[in-house]
């Protein structure tokens, strides 16, 4: 494995930093071309599926819209090669107006410095 490909806890980091600014285009440039993301909810177990940059801009668009205040914060990373981890406590206001918290966390599978696989999980909160 070269160096390049090792991923930091500061990559982690900047990536979490960036959806806290709500800021897509720079969302977008972690992830890969051929990327897969699973968000936590959806018609599926494995939640909503996106493949492809353009789908995975459009499924954390509506993340935006469904969140617009979401917030990532309490957050630790760890990583080993080309995998990561980043556990967080999100935080926001749906539009039922009912504020959610729940503790949650991203695995991410990187190649070649850019995401392929961003699969999000969370605490249900009963």
């Amino acid at each position: 494995m070269s160096e390049k490909n090792i991923v930091s806890q500061e990559t982690l980091k900047s990536f979490l930093e960036a959806f806290n600014r709500h800021d897509l285009d720079a969302i977008m440039e972690f992830f890969a071309e051929d990327c897969v993301l699973y968000m936590p909810r959806g018609a599926k177990p494995r939640g909503d599926r996106f493949k492809g940059k353009a789908a995975v801009r459009q499924g954390l668009s509506r993340r935006f819209q469904g969140l617009p205040d979401v917030h990532y914060g309490d957050d630790r990373h760890w990583t080993c090669g080309e995998l990561g981890v980043s556990e967080w406590t999100l935080t926001g206001t749906p539009q039922t107006g009912i504020p959610i918290e729940v503790r949650g966390v991203d695995l991410l599978e990187f190649q070649n410095g850019k995401i392929i696989r961003k699969d999000s999980f969370w605490k249900i909160v009963e």
